[in-house]
């Protein structure tokens, strides 16, 4: 039975559901978060990754805040690249172990049409694109023959709030709700990230991932599908991002192409519409729950 340790695996959006699918296909899994102890003591780091005796160790934490962290430089460069950095070097200490790091679009910014590929020039715009970016930098300088850098967008999925749940809410209290439609993206189900991320680290597919569902959407657009699927009356209304003023420079156009993981999987990646139809029928409309639903 292969082992997986899963940083954020208790508690983390993404983290949740890569524990629970592990589990669901027969790995072990330990999960290690803040809630265990300090993850930057290097030497409470190193016991639990020894400990562990992981084949793979899936790094899902990081600063996500994404305002917040141009107030906190310091802190959100501890996680976003102290801590894969550290992890990377406990792996290669030991001579054992694959590294799953989890990135982002964000490091892409401005505008454009053609969606970002694993050889595209990052353009980072803001303090937590650059220190995700200069955590897969790390990762690949200290660990490049034992770790994969897995880019991925727009999160939505159980097990902790997230933007499809916020809107929906949101829809719930009001008539009409206001939502950025000039950011184009990637939206991602977090349950199909999961199997693929398991998919790469079994094969201990090297190098970097763009791990997103297939095509794009704008905020606005992702607001109003996932309204229409839940069944709420709430009207959309978009807005500029002008209108909409964040303390963080957003990527006008983040769209990120899967090409390569598509062909590495022998399928092309389901569209987000679908992802999010098994989304919200599960979480909102249990009784409608899609069955054999594709990864």
């Amino acid at each position: 039975m292969a082992k997986a340790l899963v940083l954020g695996g208790a508690t983390g959006l993404l983290g949740q559901t890569l524990t629970r699918v592990l589990k669901a296909r027969e790995w072990e899994v330990a999960t290690l978060g803040r809630e265990n102890g300090n993850l930057l003591d290097m030497t409470f780091l190193q016991a639990a990754i020894e400990d562990a005796r992981a084949d793979v160790v899936f790094n899902t934490v990081a600063w996500t805040a994404v305002d917040d962290a141009e107030d906190h430089k310091d802190e959100a460069c501890q996680l976003n690249r102290a801590l894969p950095a550290a992890i990377a070097r406990c792996l290669k200490a030991l001579g054992t172990g694959f590294m799953v790091q989890y990135s982002t679009d964000f490091i892409f910014s401005g505008p454009g049409e053609t969606p970002h590929t694993e050889e595209s020039t990052p353009q980072p715009a803001s303090v937590y694109a650059h220190t995700k970016l200069e955590g897969e930098k790390a990762v690949m300088e200290i660990l490049p023959e034992r770790s994969c850098i897995v880019r991925t967008a727009w999160l939505f999925g159980p097990g902790r709030k997230n933007f499809v749940d916020t809107i929906i809410a949101a829809c719930q209290r009001r008539d009409s709700i206001n939502v950025v439609h000039d950011q184009t993206g990637s939206p991602t189900y977090t349950l199909d990230l999961a199997h693929w991320s398991i998919a790469l680290a079994e094969k201990k597919a090297t190098g970097i991932w763009h791990a997103v569902n297939s095509g794009q959407a704008s905020w606005c657009e992702l607001a109003c599908e996932s309204v229409s699927l839940a069944g709420a009356s709430c009207r959309v209304v978009p807005i500029d991002s002008s209108e909409w003023p964040q303390k963080a420079r957003r990527p006008a156009f983040s769209v990120l192409d899967n090409s390569k993981l598509s062909e590495f999987l022998g399928k092309p990646l389901r569209p987000w519409p679908q992802a999010l139809r098994d989304y919200i029928f599960s979480e909102y409309l249990p009784a409608h729950t899609s069955k054999g639903a594709a990864q």
